[in-house]
């Protein structure tokens, strides 16, 4: 038993640094390693991938959910033909193995069952998180339809580099007229985190480098909590908006807001992806 649980976490486990997979072999076509760390269960191939280079994603950390910010990995597996499904539990039970092996601190393994889980909750996953030098890497397994399927995201943690630039934002001003921002927020607060600061300055110098130009600061969230909450949030941010736009200089009266609330969705809420592009802030030209 001891040498089939070795061969089982050999199998699963590509360690940080760790084993390669052999590029020749006959099923390397099917894994495509768009997934880091982690290969892939023998009874399953690869069915879906997404590789971003800057997305969020929320995690178990034990306690509560955390969004974490980096590049993103995510790939769904599904069971080959005429292979022998294994469980949920087992499909958890070695990818926390084959964590623990590489060093990684397993947040959860089993059941989501705390008050905060989420759109998590009763659901069977892995939450773990793993270092890579100075960097952190959170991971989550999640089986589902009775062990048929399963997917792994995986997000390498990093701060987001700066590709909004004042000129870019009035090219597309004066194309469509109104550009979205992804300013980061204190979760559920109007207060603006330190790494959307540069977001902001573009913003100012973009005012300054167009001295006719008047803009409405409209804010947007996803479906999460009650539409009251929601239009009255938005509000809030697009005044935070305002607001530290002007300290950069401009003059606030070339400046309203408004909030919407979840009222003009970009995209799904159904998924986190598809939330994370609702949860904006856009600036229409007047």
């Amino acid at each position: 038993m001891k040498r089939i649980a070795l061969l089982l976490l050999f199998g699963l486990f590509v360690a940080f640094g760790g084993f390669a997979q052999d590029e020749d072999a006959e099923e390397a076509p099917l894994q495509l390693r768009p997934m880091p760390y982690l290969s892939v269960m023998p009874s399953h191939a690869l069915g879906d991938i997404r590789d971003r280079e800057f997305d969020a994603y929320d995690f178990w950390d034990g306690r509560k959910m955390v969004t974490v910010e980096g590049r993103l990995y995510w790939s769904q597996f599904w069971l080959r033909e005429g292979a022998l499904a294994p469980s949920e539990l087992q499909i958890t039970r070695n990818y926390a193995n084959a964590i623990r092996a590489m060093g990684g601190t397993i947040f959860l393994e089993g059941m989501c069952e705390e008050e905060g889980c989420g759109d998590k909750s009763s659901l069977r996953l892995v939450s773990a998180m793993a270092l890579k030098g100075d960097a952190e890497v959170w991971i989550e397994v999640m089986p589902f339809n009775d062990g048929h399927d399963y997917d792994i995201t995986i997000v390498e943690r990093q701060a987001m580099k700066q590709a909004v630039t004042a000129s870019g934002l009035m090219q597309t001003l004066q194309a469509e007229g109104r550009v979205a921002l992804y300013i980061n927020f204190d979760t559920n607060k109007a207060v603006i985190k330190d790494d959307s600061r540069s977001v902001l300055d573009q913003v100012a110098a973009m005012l300054r480098e167009n001295p006719s130009l008047l803009l409405s600061i409209e804010g947007h969230t996803d479906d999460t909590g009650t539409p009251e909450h929601n239009k009255k949030l938005s509000l809030e941010r697009a005044k935070a908006v305002r607001e530290a736009v002007a300290a950069g200089g401009i003059d606030a009266e070339r400046l309203s807001t408004a909030g919407w609330g979840q009222e003009k969705p970009l995209a799904d809420n159904a998924t986190e992806a598809g939330r994370a592009r609702n949860r904006r802030v856009e600036l229409v030209r007047k």
